[in-house]
């Protein structure tokens, strides 16, 4: 009765001589050396040829090189990832490194503020005049000049004086001549410089017949420039004499200028 064949071992097995052999079906003991030995022969059997080497090499040498494909891929991989990472930081330039801020000591802002309070105050008092007739200018420029000891032009506003009475008679003996006098008071908030007046006679049709200016120095003394400024609330008195350069003169009428 014929042995039935005994299976092929792999080509792999020819690459590991210092391997023991595999054993396909039942173990073989020492009290079957007939077995054993047909075990042996059958193994011995099986032809190694260069064509097996050869497919085994082309082998080994596939799963090196898709090794060397697959570390390529994780290398360029972390390369493009560092790659991105540097793109997304912030760039500095070549300049500031290695740098560290400057910091500017504080005496340094303090000269500087100093130094834009003089030029400030510089400018307002160059520009006292302008800024002092403006009411809402005028109280800062007040108390910087009180500080400084400048001059303040006087304020000026004609529409502050107020008529609080007047009148207009003929001068008794003197043909022509017509005596006013009027009483003014200063509403405004600083003190002002006696006003210039201006009259208008006017006829019974209310045409005007005559007109004219009246400088403080008309109605008040001889030294009426000299006299001093009317203070806030303050009233007085003024008297003047006109020639009337008609008899028909019947209504007068007093501007502030």
């Amino acid at each position: 009765m014929p042995e039935p064949p005994l299976p092929r071992r792999p080509l792999a097995t020819f690459l590991r001589p210092a391997a023991e052999p595999q054993q396909e079906g039942p173990p073989v003991t020492d009290a079957d050396p007939a077995a054993r030995h047909a075990t042996d022969e059958s193994a011995d059997s099986v032809p190694v040829t260069d064509a097996s080497v050869e497919a085994v090499e082309a082998v080994v040498a596939t799963a090196a090189d898709d090794a060397d494909e697959a570390d390529d891929s994780v290398a360029m991989h972390a390369d493009a990832t560092d790659t991105v990472a540097a793109a997304a930081s912030p760039v500095e330039p070549v300049f500031l490194r290695g740098t560290s801020p400057l910091h500017t000591p504080r005496w340094q802002w303090l000269i500087v503020a100093a130094l834009t309070v003089v030029l400030l105050l510089q400018v307002a008092v160059a520009d006292r005049a302008r800024l002092a007739s403006d009411a809402s200018t005028r109280p800062m420029i007040s108390l910087v000049c009180s500080v400084l000891r400048c001059s303040l032009p006087t304020w000026r506003e004609p529409t502050a004086f107020t008529m609080l009475s007047r009148d207009v008679r003929p001068v008794p003996g003197q043909a022509g001549a017509l005596q006013v006098q009027a009483s003014v008071r200063n509403d405004a908030r600083w003190a002002q410089d006696w006003p210039s007046l201006r009259l208008s006679l006017s006829d019974a049709d209310g045409r005007v017949i005559g007109t004219g200016v009246f400088t403080p120095a008309d109605y008040l003394a001889a030294d009426g420039a000299a006299a001093p400024p009317l203070e806030p609330g303050q009233s007085t008195q003024i008297s003047f004499r006109v020639r009337e350069p008609a008899a028909s003169t019947v209504a007068f009428n007093f501007d502030f200028l």
